[in-house]
């Protein structure tokens, strides 16, 4: 039992639930990141929110990137490291039109609580981008 909860932490791996495990982590940390960016530059260093976001985003982003390349996915379909960032990128740019979108649809059009609607989104894109960077992006294992 030790063993196979040491290899959800530790390895390389093809396994998808694995991968889908330490993905969510990444994630999570990816999101403080964002966040705590957003709250640092806007509320603290008076930065203009909407510039703010952006560079939020992008921290995020990259920790996104450096922590999946490194531990959830391990070998990529791009040689090009500036390429395959772009792409990674590309991927968390369609994440976040579904994301605006949903929330439009269940807030909006649907009358939803935003913080529901949030919840949902949340979900979905979170699975998009996951299955989108694992099969368009990284190759499995057994390739």
């Amino acid at each position: 039992m030790r063993e196979k909860w040491a290899r959800l932490w530790r390895g390389g791996t093809s396994n998808v639930l694995v991968q889908l495990f330490r993905y969510a982590f990444v994630g999570g940390g990816a999101f403080v990141v964002d966040y705590g960016a957003l709250w640092l530059l806007a509320d603290v260093a008076h930065v203009h929110y909407l510039l703010s976001a952006a560079l939020a985003f992008l921290m995020g982003l990259t920790v996104n990137y450096l922590l999946s390349t490194c531990w959830v996915f391990d070998k990529s379909r791009i040689s090009n490291v500036w390429a395959e960032f772009a792409v990674f990128a590309l991927i968390g740019v369609v994440g976040l039109g579904l994301n605006e979108l949903i929330i439009y649809l269940c807030t909006g059009v649907w009358g939803m609580w935003v913080m529901l609607s949030k919840i949902i989104s949340t979900g979905i894109v979170f699975f998009w981008n996951f299955f989108a960077r694992k099969y368009i992006l990284f190759r499995s294992g057994k390739e």
